[in-house]
Parts: structure tokens; sequence; C-alpha cells
């Protein structure tokens, strides 16, 4: 019987026809080991380079814990990772991606860090037919941003993280225990987040209406945007004591630096993506404190490593004591994701077949130190859920603190403090 022959093959020989001569081979078949190569793409620089300020940790530690290789049907692979910049740019993020594909020839791409970098990687992908591994971006953008049919899923590609409905959940839970009145200015981007934030259906709008809450929506507005102004206007007529939406640092100074400009004093600002980091709130000064946000990972989390059997407490500690910067929340998830990627690698049952890949990826069942990865547990094909809370950066002595105020959809993460009000 023929052999089928992949699409990605196809373009590998052409790329090899074109790129360099045709009497090279891989070294790979001369090694004492075989060698399993891990694609990794990740924003390093741009205004998302805060979601990768601990890759160099993170990989360093990864490489270390694999130094050894991996174990794969009682024969010992080496392990090889290839670390890629989107630089923040969907372009970028697709270009790299194909790269690693058919330059580096990865057996396995795994990317992290909001659908400016997940879905051109994962769309790289699933065109080329090469398992693909991603996090860190809610998982609506992630699905639906790249025509994901419910009903059909796609091949190659698998995601782990949470969803909007997980955000608005915990949202809506400390926007009621906080007493303010219940008129939300909507703050969303036109970029993937900001339009599956912003979606009339499957984002913000349905649940707050459902439950009470008026969303004052202005529209989207263009990212790096200079002058709110408008959208400050129509807060302040219309009441707003509660702020939300999804931005990105540079975008959340301006508005915040203009509301107090403009004499809008809300009592909460739920900011997703923007406020996740410390040198954020550090740069916004004495404004900083009191911002909330979705809280995805933390020291406290009672999770440990399926890899190197650290604590949540432990890795973020590491990191800490290495750079001498406080902990990001991306470092848990930086991790998960290649505790993943090794599980899956461990258990593929050949690692020559791409298919066999992708079965191992399906019946994923790890506990990792953000909490479980099951892709048999949905919500939709290639997806599964993670844990999440919110919570508040609060003063902590010389330093801002994110403390866990709200655990309602995740109460096996212990709360740190209580929610209070912007004064």
């Amino acid at each position: 019987m023929a052999m089928k022959t992949t699409r990605r093959q196809v373009l590998k020989a052409l790329t090899a026809a074109t790129a360099a001569p045709a009497i090279l081979t891989s070294t790979r078949a001369y090694a004492a080991n075989p060698t399993i190569r891990i694609g990794h793409v990740s924003p390093r620089t741009g205004p998302l380079a805060g979601f990768a300020a601990a890759d160099d940790y993170v990989l360093k530690g990864i490489q270390q814990a694999l130094a050894g290789g991996i174990e794969n049907n009682g024969k010992r692979f080496n392990v090889e990772i290839i670390s890629k910049d989107s630089q923040s740019n969907p372009n970028r993020a697709a270009e790299v991606a194909a790269d690693l594909i058919l330059g580096d020839e990865v057996d396995v791409i795994v990317a992290a860090s909001t659908p400016d970098t997940t879905n051109p990687v994962a769309d790289q992908a699933e065109i080329n037919e090469v398992p693909c591994i991603t996090t860190d971006c809610p998982w609506q953008p992630y699905f639906f941003g790249r025509n994901g049919n419910p009903a059909e899923g796609f091949e190659y590609t698998y995601h782990f993280f949470w969803g909007l409905e997980d955000v608005i959940g915990n949202f809506l839970a400390m926007w009621e225990s906080s007493g303010a009145a219940k008129k939300v200015a909507g703050l969303f981007p036109n970029d993937a987040d900001g339009n599956a934030w912003g979606h009339p259906e499957l984002g913000f709008p349905a649940p707050l209406q459902a439950g009470g809450f008026e969303l004052v929506d202005p529209g989207r507005y263009q990212p790096l945007n200079d002058d709110f102004s408008n959208y400050i206007s129509a807060f302040k007529e219309a009441g707003c004591e509660i702020v939300t939406g999804n931005m990105i640092p540079p975008d959340f100074a301006t508005f915040w630096s203009q509301a107090a400009q403009q004499g809008f004093q809300p009592k909460v600002v739920t900011i997703g993506k923007a406020l996740l980091f410390p040198s954020v709130i550090e740069s916004l000064g004495e404004r900083g404190n009191g911002l909330t946000s979705e809280i995805w990972w933390t020291p406290s989390h009672p999770f440990s490593s399926s890899l190197s059997g650290e604590s949540a407490k432990t890795l973020a500690d590491g990191y800490t004591a290495a750079t001498g910067r406080p902990w990001t929340q991306p470092i848990g998830f930086k991790h998960a994701l290649f505790e993943v990627t090794r599980d899956v690698l461990t258990r593929a049952e050949d690692l020559d077949d791409p298919a066999a890949i992708v079965q191992a990826i399906k019946s994923t069942n790890v506990s990792t130190i953000v909490g479980d990865v099951n892709w048999g547990a949905g919500p939709v094909p290639n997806v599964t859920k993670t844990p999440l809370v919110a919570g508040q950066w609060q003063q902590s002595g010389d330093r801002m603190e994110l403390v866990v105020t709200t655990n309602d959809l995740a109460p096996q993460i212990p709360l740190g403090g209580t929610l209070q009000l912007l004064s």
C-alpha cells in the first residue's frame, strides 16, 4: 500500500530543494540518542513583552529538568528547545512558526501569550500538520478567533487555559460584593481579545445584562490609542462606578491618567491583560493601589510540577531569587506548557509520527503546576480549562501585592484578603 504524503512533507521537500543542497542530511541519525525538537514562540519584545519576561528563567529550568532527555517506548531521546520571538506581532508570530516548522523541522511547536501569538502559531501548525500546544489566551479568542467549529474542532492544535465564562463569573462575583453601582464602563480594543470580550453573545454584554448590570460600551478603540476623552465622557455621563475591559499596558496607562485629569473616579477598576504584571502596577505609582484583575496563577496555588516536583511557591520564589524581580502569573503557565509537552512525548506510540503525537495530546490527563490538563473534558474539541480566581493589588509595606479576593469558581485556591474600594 502506498504511503500517504502529508502537506508538511511536501512543503519541507520544497523548502529543502530551494534552501539547501540535496546531499545534506539531518545530523539526528548520527547522534547517540535521537533528538526531539520543540519549537517555542512567545512575545519577548513589543507591547506584550511582560508576558514573556520570565521566559529565560523558565526555559533554563525546563532545560535542566530535561537534560537527561525523555524516555519513550524504552528508548532515550534528547530534547532540543528552539525559542523564537513573535515581537508581539501576529504576522511575525506566523513567520517564526513557519521557520520552526519548515526550517528547524520541529516535532512539536508550543506557544503562549494572547491570541496575537497563539493563533497565528496554531494556524501554521494546523496547515503544516505539526502537533501544537498553546496556553495563556482565553479559549474563545483562540478557538472561535481561528474560525473553530465545535462540531469538528482542529486536528493538530490544542489549547489549555480558562475561558471568558470564567473571567466573567469571577468579575461579577467581585463586583456584587463591592457594593458599587451596577453600571459598568467597557473598554474593548479592536483586536482578537477585545472583540471576544465585547462580543454581544460570547463576551461580556449578555452575562452582565443577565446579572442586572448595565454595560456602557462606546465601541472598539484602536490599540495604542492616545485619547480616551470620548470614552471617559460617556462613562461619566452614564454614572459608571465600575470599569472593565481587556487592554495592553500602554493603553490602560493612557486611559487611567486621562481619567484622573478629567475627574472620572470609579469605585472598582477590573482590567484584563494590562493589570497582570507588577511592573505595570509599579509604573502607575499610588494609582496602582486597589486595581483589580483576573488571577490565573499565584505562589499560593495548591499545585506542583509533574516535571520538576516544584510547588507553585517554590517556582515563584526561585524566579525572584534568581532575578530580583517579583513573580508574574505567566511563569506557571510557561512551565506547565513544557510539563504537558513532556508528558505527551513520553506517551506517544511513535515519535516519528505526528498523528501518534496528536493522539497522545488528546489522551492527556496530567496534574500540572497550574492544575489538571485533560483534553477529554472539553468545553469544545481541542480545549481544556484551568481554574481562575480574581483579586486586587494592595499595598503591603513598600510594595504592591496581588491578593486573591474572589474564589467562587475555584474554592480550592485560597483567599488572601478582602476587596477594598478605590478611594
